[in-house]
């Protein structure tokens, strides 16, 4: 099963805000937001992101993030997802 996960922006990393650390569920990551970047979509600090195997896939709100790990925990996959970004690069 694939999963993506909620992440929150904290920072950038390079000057082409191309990869950012994101907190997910209390552990910090490097992802890539390249995919998310569009003349019509800015990305800042503090917004989510839903996050597979490094890369921030799709902006979402504070309310879809919440609910996205709700729903995680309530189907008992948190705890894999967090075994997921566990292989990630550390920051």
């Amino acid at each position: 099963m694939c999963l993506a996960i909620p992440g929150k922006i904290e920072s950038f990393v390079d000057a082409e805000e191309r990869m950012a650390v994101a907190d997910i569920s209390g552990v910090k990551r490097q992802v890539s937001v390249d995919l998310l970047r569009r003349e019509d979509e800015t990305l800042k600090v503090g917004d989510w992101v839903l996050i597979h195997v490094g890369f921030a896939m799709s902006k979402i709100s504070e309310s879809q993030a919440k609910e996205q790990l709700e729903i995680l925990t309530m189907l008992g996959e948190a705890q894999k997802a967090m075994e997921e970004i566990q292989d990630l690069e550390v920051c």
